[in-house]
């Protein structure tokens, strides 16, 4: 039975948790990725009181409905990679109330975004220093029984379950594992994205669900806001790719209408699109 979730960034922005969670419950879905992005108001919640993480849990038992993962996006402002040492410091800093906010909420998977870093330079010492970081925090995580899972990126720093298993040699450990997102995997003109599912199955711990346009000579690509159907992504051959591979982990509807007056409209919108997709693949949906 397929478990499928939705993105916060998919519900309105301005309402309780108990309120996203009733609403997620509503439109039928098993749970919510909680976004920790680049902006103070989101980063702030690494700094919630324990009466706030307590009264967030007491909101998941009432209403039945869980935060299953982190997106941990903050690390795109404040990377592991970054020359500038406070920030490198920053990015250490986030990643440990990330696992103990994780810990407290019982929040099963950290999305750690795959970036060395995004708005500076990329090299050799930014590469070293991301593994340096990545490596620290492994070592917290597994101390919690927090999984780390990095997404493959709208990035060349980790387009690819390939690169992601480059670093997984280098950190041998059962908490750090991968999360790919099919649109970002399809993307890129180098994968092959069925062929990199089947290299990577043993590691996934979650699947995004997300159309892209690709990056062509012409194009950056799209990697967001992109309606299902309208780019790049055959769901169907690489859902039937990964029930094949025997995947039963979770969905991930990735979207972004928080501000949409019709936030409701597109996301069954969405759920017409994927659901009959997942069904002919062979997922029966929870």
């Amino acid at each position: 039975m397929a478990q499928i979730g939705i993105y916060e960034k998919a519900l309105p922005k301005n309402i309780s948790w108990k309120e996203r969670f009733e609403l997620a419950k509503e439109m039928g879905f098993s749970f919510i990725e909680m976004s920790i992005d680049e902006t103070d108001a989101r980063l702030a919640r690494l700094d919630w009181s324990a009466e706030v993480t307590a009264k967030l849990r007491e909101d998941m038992l009432e209403t039945n409905a869980r935060i299953h993962s982190i997106c941990l996006s903050g690390h795109r402002r404040f990377p592991f990679g970054s020359s500038n040492r406070a920030k490198q410091k920053k990015a250490k800093e986030i990643m440990q109330k990330a696992i103990k906010l994780a810990h407290e909420l019982n929040v099963k998977i950290i999305q750690v975004a795959g970036y060395d870093v995004y708005y500076e330079k990329k090299s050799v010492q930014t590469r070293e220093a991301f593994l340096e970081g990545l490596k620290e925090s492994v070592k917290m995580a597994s101390e919690y029984g927090v999984i780390l899972s990095i997404e493959i990126m709208d990035d060349p720093f980790m387009n690819s379950i390939t690169k992601f298993l480059e670093i997984k040699k280098q950190i041998r450990s059962p908490y750090l594992q991968v999360y790919p997102d099919l649109g970002n995997l399809s993307a890129w003109p180098e994968n092959n994205p069925g062929v990199e599912l089947e290299q990577g199955v043993d590691y996934i711990t979650s699947i995004h669900l997300k159309d892209t346009y690709p990056v062509t000579h012409d194009s950056k690509g799209q990697f967001r806001d992109v309606p299902f159907g309208q780019g790049c992504v055959d769901f169907l051959g690489l859902l039937k790719t990964l029930k094949r591979l025997e995947y039963d982990g979770t969905f991930l509807i990735e979207m972004w209408s928080e501000t949409s007056p019709d936030f409701k409209k597109e996301i069954e919108t969405a759920k017409n699109y994927l659901y009959p997709k997942l069904k002919e693949a062979g997922y029966a949906i929870a």
